[in-house]
């Protein structure tokens, strides 16, 4: 078990910016021939961040890089620590502790744009973690435990016992991704009143380590749309990996079919969202398992 997790962490480590970097490639390929362009190369992301990494280093405040770093740590710690099949709680407070270090350092750099971004993402947070937190407790609630490994290890999918939650799960990645219509905190869509968001004032490296974190955060957003569908069977695990793509380009296609909405239409949908399919699922659980 220890042997396996070690290599689960290391594909985790090696493949995730990989994966995360075509997959954002394919993003904007689709993207674009979904508006008759001809887009971009798949491998446009890679160039890219290849090009941050060559530009002069240039920080508005001291103490920006040192933000961003702790983020990216965190970010991938979070990854590392779902796919070594450990504790669901602490995946997801590793990953919200990365993003309020991400915000901070939005607010750090003194710009209104990065503020404005920041005050946005500050409310997607408090609109999208109540899902987060109510499929982590559903997952407990179908295995009887928060460890990654042991849900794993069951005999049956939670998909049909959770279906209401993976909804909702569904529905909050489309904010997680940043992705229209809840693309409200640095996303190409609002660069007319916000310029790039939170990442305004971010350049060079700076801004290539938050990209590959994106990247890792991604996969590991996904993993948990695989976690639905595992049952410790081969096709357990090829049906999850299907889901998960086709989940990743379903948002896709919802980035390109939605407008952007408002922040409160975003705050309160996902409470609704998670009041209605969350909660309720939850309860039938409880009483089920």
């Amino acid at each position: 078990m220890f042997v396996k997790a070690i290599i689960s962490v290391i594909a985790f480590l090696v493949f995730a910016p990989f994966v995360g970097g075509i997959l954002a490639g394919l993003d904007r390929k689709l993207s674009a021939k979904m508006q008759r362009r001809v887009g971009p190369p798949v491998l446009q992301p890679f160039y890219d961040v290849a090009k941050l990494f060559q530009k002069e280093k240039m920080t508005p405040t001291a103490f920006q890089d040192f933000y961003v770093l702790v983020f990216v740590v965190f970010i991938i710690a979070s990854g590392v620590i779902f796919f070594m099949g450990g504790d669901l709680l602490l995946v997801i407070f590793t990953l919200t502790i990365g993003a309020a270090f991400l915000i901070i350092a939005a607010y750090s750099s003194n710009s209104p744009y990065a503020e404005a971004g920041a005050e946005r993402e500050l409310l997607a947070m408090m609109a999208y973690e109540p899902m987060v937190l109510l499929t982590v407790i559903g997952f407990y609630l179908y295995s009887g435990s928060f460890k990654v490994s042991d849900i794993l290890a069951g005999e049956s999918m939670p998909f049909l016992p959770m279906i209401g939650i993976f909804v909702g799960w569904l529905f909050i990645l489309t904010m997680k991704f940043r992705k229209s219509p809840f693309d409200l905190s640095m996303s190409h869509h609002a660069h007319q009143e916000l310029v790039r968001g939170m990442t305004t004032e971010f350049v060079g490296r700076t801004m290539g380590w938050i990209e590959i974190s994106h990247w890792y955060e991604n996969v590991f957003l996904l993993g948990f749309v695989f976690l639905f569908f595992a049952n410790g069977t081969w096709y357990g695990w090829i049906i999850g990996i299907v889901v998960a793509i086709l989940a990743y380009f379903l948002e896709v296609l919802i980035d390109n079919c939605f407008a952007r909405m408002k922040w409160q239409f975003a705050f309160k949908s996902a409470w609704i969202v998670a009041v209605v399919l969350g909660v309720i699922n939850l309860f039938v659980l409880y009483l089920c398992f």
